[in-house]
């Protein structure tokens, strides 16, 4: 705190001191006078900077000055002395009574300790790591990693797994016997927080079940169902940045929490003390007690079996047997089960990225380890052209999204987007199934309402049923179980702009390794009609018209970015505007108006619909501190839709700020 004392001595008007409090010392931070002295207040000053306050006080009082109890070093004792004063009676703010318990717990690995006293003299930091918990959603939680209750570290990750254990105890027995999958992917700590949550399960008499090494997201969900357990666990951040870390929770259909388990973990998790009210175990005393069960190449084969089992046209690989293919993990999970599923679908020509593929939490290669950038394909690309491959495809750290980018009919090379992959295998799936006449009445596709309207038109076209759900791959997991549950329809294909894609009900999430495998024969199927995927691409248009879509992303960082994202949302509601880039707005959708239904449940998004039958829709993101914005554009081609994005997305900027 900084403090300010009026002096009634010679030596100078005012003495401001700021201090910080560190594992219960006070601290001089500074000391600084006004007017007087200034040689001898300027010597003072340095003298007790850095100095515990008492030890200070004690000093200043040693000190023969001819002003006595008016001098430079009494005054300033006694602001010393008052300022103390006023840091015990003011109240601390809940991060600095978080930070000092972590701070006088005994159990502290040293490691976190060494962090936080680092961050000792920055009560900014401080306040960073502790203001508030990371909330656990449907989607579990995810942070930065650091020290503190708002961050990814070994105590959260054991907190939020008490609270699961609790929750699969409150089922009763048959549920801790049927136990939770543990996964992790390739980001630093994964295996780490992994282990940490197998042996807290355990401890709490509930099976676990960990994978050897790391696995693809999509196999965790599959494993969960494979296995029968109650739920499942997998510490991935996706596609996120280095730093960051994360806890993905499954329930027993394979699916993310559904909203009533995750209310229950939260709950659990605020009434369950972060030290003492988490239950450990020793990993390999509960490994050789058959508590915590090591598993891998078994459910790799039935995983991989599923997954060769969504072939399209079984035989179209094997066909093409000169189409070459340049596959990069990006330092992920997708290193060793992605060539796997190839090589069973009979590729002969795949060459890697080698300096991406070894699994690397630090991404060494890479600014961001995310498909859905162009920047990620650098590697990929230089290998395709000295190889003569049209194709390249990447996944992402977990290797639940595959970018893919292919040769265009110019020489060069074009990333495709997550809108133009997923319209592209699903007619690819509809055409193979109208051929070998296994396309049913029943055949349903799924895609978000932010997903491309090319693929209602692929569907409608064909007589397929299409069912849009709001954004995140969980919705489209809720909507196989309903059906499946209600019968008389069965699951073609779902997909989600966001790099995510799924053909089968094996699994409940996006499934990169699949949608690997899927792209693949596709590209092979196209190359013996002498086309890449962007030539194929280029067909689609002309066959269902032109689509296009634009993302724009608006960051903010920082302690009060939530509460800003909330405001402008809030603003957007009670003053949706009139146009939009010089487009009148024609209807306003509410997702989260319950009094006006959508048909879909309650969400934080609003959709803006305009005169030219674009949409522009608006969701703050679940896992990252930005406002997502989708720009469904109705045109004609890409040159005008370039110009129509570039007009709404300097719109929208401004309604941002």
């Amino acid at each position: 705190m900084v403090y300010r004392h009026k002096t009634k001595g010679t030596c100078s008007s005012e003495i401001e001191v700021e201090i910080t409090r560190e594992n219960g010392a006070d601290i001089i931070a500074r000391a600084q006078f006004v007017g007087g002295c200034s040689g001898n207040t300027q010597g003072i000053s340095r003298l007790v900077e850095g100095m515990e306050a008492h030890d200070a006080i004690k000093k200043l009082g040693g000190i023969l000055c001819g002003r006595k109890g008016t001098s430079c070093p009494d005054q300033l004792a006694k602001a010393l002395e008052l300022a103390i004063a006023s840091m015990n009676q003011a109240p601390k703010p809940d991060y600095m009574k978080n930070y000092e318990k972590w701070m006088a717990y005994r159990g502290l690995d040293s490691k976190t300790k060494a962090e936080l006293a680092e961050i000792g003299r920055d009560e900014e930091k401080i306040k960073e790591c502790f203001f508030a918990p990371l909330e656990f959603g449907t989607g579990g939680l995810r942070g930065i990693m650091r020290p503190g209750i708002n961050s990814m570290n070994i105590y959260v990750v054991k907190q939020a797994t008490q609270a699961l254990a609790n929750l699969i105890k409150s089922k009763g027995a048959e549920f801790e016997q049927r136990g939770v999958a543990v996964a992790y992917d390739s980001r630093n700590s994964s295996e780490l927080f992994a282990k940490e949550a197998a042996k807290t399960l355990a401890a709490n008499g509930v099976k676990a079940y960990i994978f050897d090494d790391v696995r693809p997201t999509p196999e965790l969900s599959f494993a969960v169902r494979h296995l029968g357990c109650a739920a499942g666990i997998n510490i991935t951040a996706s596609h996120n940045p280095k730093q960051y870390n994360g806890y993905k929770a499954y329930w027993e259909d394979g699916g993310q929490f559904p909203p009533e388990h995750a209310k229950t973990v939260l709950a659990e998790i605020s009434k369950t003390d972060i030290f003492a009210g988490v239950l450990s175990s020793h990993y390999g005393e509960m490994v050789k007690q058959g508590k915590i069960i090591i598993i891998g190449e078994e459910t790799d084969r039935e995983y991989l079996k599923n997954v060769t089992a969504q072939s399209a046209r079984p035989d179209a690989i094997g066909q093409a047997p000169d189409f070459k293919v340049v596959y990069t993990p990006l330092h992920g999970a997708g290193y060793k089960l992605v060539p796997e599923a190839l090589v069973r679908m009979g590729l002969k020509r795949l060459f890697f990225v080698e300096a991406q593929m070894r699994p690397d939490g630090d991404f060494p290669t890479l600014e961001s380890p995310n498909p859905e950038y162009p920047e990620a394909f650098e590697l990929g690309i230089e290998l395709a052209r000295a190889e003569g491959c049209a194709l390249v495809i990447a996944t992402d750290p977990d290797c639940d999204r595959l970018g893919v980018a292919a040769k265009t009919s110019g020489g060069g090379f074009a990333t495709l987007t997550g809108n133009q992959v997923g319209a592209l295998l699903l007619d690819y799936i509809i055409a193979a199934k109208k051929e070998n006449g296994s396309l049913k009445p029943g055949h349903y596709a799924v895609t978000t309402i932010v997903t491309t309207e090319l693929a209602s038109k692929i569907c409608e076209q064909n007589g397929v049923k299409i069912v849009k759900v709001l954004t995140g791959f969980k919705f489209i997991a809720e909507k196989i179980k309903e059906f499946e549950q209600a019968g008389g329809l069965e699951f073609l294909f779902g997909y989600e702009e966001s790099y995510g894609y799924l053909a089968g009900a094996y699994a409940r999430d996006k499934d990169a390794v699949s949608a690997s495998a899927l792209v693949v024969e596709m590209a092979a199927w196209y190359s013996r009609q002498n086309m890449t995927l962007f030539d194929a691409l280029q067909k689609l248009y002309e066959k269902y018209g032109y689509c296009s879509e634009a993302v724009q992303n608006i960051e903010f960082p920082g302690l009060g970015g939530a509460e800003k994202m909330k405001d402008i949302m809030g603003h957007l509601r009670k003053n949706p505007p009139d146009e939009i880039g010089g487009y009148r707005t024609r209807e306003t959708v509410d997702y989260a108006d319950g009094s006006k239904p959508t048909g879909l449940p309650v969400s934080d998004v609003l959709c803006f619909v305009l005169e030219n039958g674009t949409k522009v829709i608006v969701r703050p993101s679940g896992t990252e501190p930005k406002i997502k914005l989708y720009h469904l554009l109705s045109a004609e081609n890409e040159i005008s839709a370039a110009a129509q994005a570039k007009k709404l997305q300097s719109a929208m900027e401004k309604f941002m700020r």
